[in-house]
């Protein structure tokens, strides 16, 4: 099914807007998260060390034998006064057990069951009880033999039935420094939640406004600069693909050169199309007619890449062939190759999306305009960076395709390429075999103006070939559905590696024939092999 280009775009340009404005809530969300983490624990601790403050670490152990029964009470009342003012759920005091700190014995425990809506049970003096699990036990060893002057434990799951909460643990040392018990404070977590509320809320809000205030300003960019003409020549080429008539010229539709280029192109196609129309129904019928048209775009098609060999014969220091096979009348597939100067050869494939007179329209347009701007000597990458933004400003029917570019430095055989979305290159050394080079797909050329590619390098011996090719090879079906593959497709390679480069395509052709049992086939096959001599 096809959708509006002007609504892809501007949904892409939207979806890209709410993924950017998710990540920053989620980055914000959790940058606040650890700040009120950070604070929750800071103030924690201060709240923990006033209380500490109020029990004598000297009398622990008289406490828990049932001595000093004054002081006890009195330290008693200190902290659960203490804890209500705090605004705390609990505060309690313990002696564990530094054996293995599997256990530890209540001395002191404030419980404020109003501040959460808990249902803590105050324990007795000397109530004892198991380590509550193996990070409790790290924190009670590291304030005990490391020296630990504050740690801290956040609980919002396995809580056994108590709400989220955030405990923080001090010392409690005699006169001598020596640690002898643990203070602890048990903070609710609520708080905290209730605070996250109003932030997810505001930041929400705002970037659902940038979102709408990016998609207004895109619309009308995108309508303005683009759309508009790029649907005034798409319905040009829809008129005249039914109507096959002339009708007023569309001229030059734009100040950029390329909806220029594409628009006088089409003026230009119809008066040819028309004028070879009319000069055809004048001699044959209908059924002719349609016959002949498509023979023509074969024709056109194949006389469109360059097809005479050997394609240099005065040089010697490199070879070069190449063969097409359009799946029907007209296929979406092209390559080519032009010598930049003495000592560089750009070479390019490429397989349009769809099949038919449109796929094949869109392949001429492209590969005109990737020989046109290889001349030029640039980049690989930015070649088909520029081909991109060009074909997806004019791309009104959403049609695409894949592009492998490369420039080889004849002198040195260093050969740099960028990959947009195509089949893997297969590369044989001199003294090996084909192997497929894995190199970086980008995005296929015509989908997205904002995509942009990478490069990259490798270098070919004296005697190395490079084999590139389109998915009719490895995607050939037999009867069974079943596919070529690129196992079956390299191994044809190197079975016939050492023929010339004419008898390497033709032996692969007729294995990928004999697989596929004369099944109908879909895609358009063409290959193309250079060998390099140095």
């Amino acid at each position: 099914m096809q959708s509006s280009m002007a609504a892809n775009i501007i949904g892409s340009i939207l979806l890209l807007v709410v993924v950017f404005g998710l990540a920053s809530i989620t980055a914000g969300f959790a940058s606040f998260t650890e700040a009120f983490k950070k604070e929750a624990s800071t103030t924690t601790f201060h709240m923990a060390d006033t209380a500490a403050m109020l029990v004598d670490g000297d009398y622990l152990e008289d406490y828990l034998a049932g001595e000093r029964a004054d002081e006890y009470s009195m330290t008693r009342r200190y902290l659960n006064k203490c804890c209500q003012k705090l605004g705390v759920s609990l505060i309690y005091v313990i002696v564990v057990d530094t054996s293995d700190y599997g256990r530890f014995k209540s001395v002191f425990n404030a419980v404020d069951n109003t501040v959460d809506d808990s249902h803590y049970v105050e324990w007795e003096l000397g109530h004892e009880q198991d380590t509550t699990n193996e990070k409790y036990r790290e924190k009670y060893k590291a304030i005990y033999e490391d020296g630990s002057p504050c740690e801290t434990i956040y609980r919002v799951r396995d809580l056994g039935g108590m709400n989220p909460h955030i405990t923080t643990m001090v010392p409690v040392k005699d006169d001598s420094g020596t640690v002898r018990g643990i203070l602890c404070v048990q903070r609710p977590m609520s708080e905290f939640y209730k605070a996250r509320k109003p932030y997810v809320i505001t930041t929400a809000i705002a970037a659902a406004i940038i979102a709408l205030i990016s998609s207004v300003i895109a619309v009308i960019y995108i309508r303005l600069q683009f759309v508009k003409p790029i649907r005034k020549v798409a319905a040009e080429a829809i008129r005249f693909a039914h109507e096959n008539t002339i009708t007023e010229p569309l001229g030059s539709l734009s100040s950029f050169k390329e909806l220029s280029g594409l628009s006088q192109s089409i003026d230009t196609m119809e008066h040819d199309m028309v004028s070879y129309i009319d000069n055809l129904t004048a001699v044959t019928s209908e059924k002719q007619r349609i016959d002949t048209e498509l023979a023509l775009a074969t024709r056109i098609q194949m006389n469109s890449v360059p097809n005479t060999f050997p394609a240099f014969p005065e040089r010697n220091d490199f070879d070069i062939y190449a063969s097409m096979s359009p799946a029907r009348e007209v296929g979406g597939d092209f390559y080519n190759y032009v010598l930049i100067d003495d000592d560089h050869l750009a070479i390019v494939i490429g397989d349009v999306s769809g099949k038919g007179i449109p796929a094949a329209l869109y392949m001429m347009v492209t590969n005109i305009m990737a020989t046109e701007r290889s001349r030029i000597g640039a980049d690989p990458a930015d070649i088909l960076t520029g081909m991109n933004r060009t074909l997806c400003s004019r791309n009104t029917l959403d049609m695409f395709v894949t592009v492998w570019l490369g420039i080889i430095e004849l002198s040195t055989g260093l050969v740099r390429a960028a990959n947009a979305g195509h089949e893997y290159p297969a590369v044989m050394d001199a003294d090996g075999s084909f192997e497929l080079l894995m190199d970086k797909h980008g995005l296929v050329v015509g989908a997205m103006e904002e995509a942009s590619y990478k490069g990259y390098e490798f270098t070919l011996k004296p005697g190395s070939r490079l084999f590139i090719y389109t998915d009719g090879v490895p995607e050939a079906t037999d009867p069974d559905g079943g596919m070529f593959g690129n196992e079956r497709m390299v191994a044809s390679l190197n079975r016939h590696k050492d023929s010339s480069l004419k008898d390497l395509l033709e032996n692969v052709r007729k294995d990928v024939d004999e697989f596929v049992r004369g099944a109908e086939q879909f895609d358009d096959l063409t290959m193309l092999c250079l060998e390099y001599n140095g």
